[in-house]
């Protein structure tokens, strides 16, 4: 099964990422992926609350995904496979890509104004290195033009 991996957050354009994957895979008889990145924190002394502080970021990605999830699976009837991970972003997803052979694809979305986000930038500098494509979603897009172009 063809499987389209995307990054969530809270920004617009990963929604954008994700509605373009879901239509993709919706076209292909495909799957989606959903992958909610957990920043490292930085180091604090007190375990106590760095442990905490980890827990509510987990929680946060966590809450996140589950609602883009619901999206999903409410516009297109696809359920997702959903994936939380705390780490290197692009380590992680180069990490998910290798241990499926499945994923075809790597769905990231470019902002709309200023520079395309850390992701977009790092895998458009490597994607000669990739074993998948990569689809990079403008983030000016709207609806209809997402549906039209997916």
């Amino acid at each position: 099964m063809r499987i389209y991996l995307t990054v969530i957050d809270d920004t617009p354009e990963a929604e954008i990422a994700l509605r373009f994957a879901a239509r993709r895979a919706v076209k292909t008889g495909g799957a989606v992926e959903i992958l909610a990145l957990v920043e490292p924190q930085e180091f604090i002394a007190f375990g106590g609350v760095q442990a905490t502080i980890e827990e509510d970021a987990r929680l946060a990605a966590e809450s996140l995904v589950a609602r883009a999830a619901g999206t999903l699976i409410e516009e297109s009837g696809l359920r997702p496979a959903i994936t939380v991970r705390q780490g290197d972003g692009p380590k992680i997803i180069r990490e998910l890509i290798a241990a499926n052979r499945e994923i075809a694809a790597l769905v990231l979305g470019a902002a709309a104004d200023g520079p395309p986000g850390p992701l977009v930038a790092h895998f458009a500098g490597e994607v000669g290195a990739l074993p998948v494509p990569l689809m990079i979603i403008p983030g000016s897009l709207d609806r209809d033009a997402i549906d039209r172009l997916s």
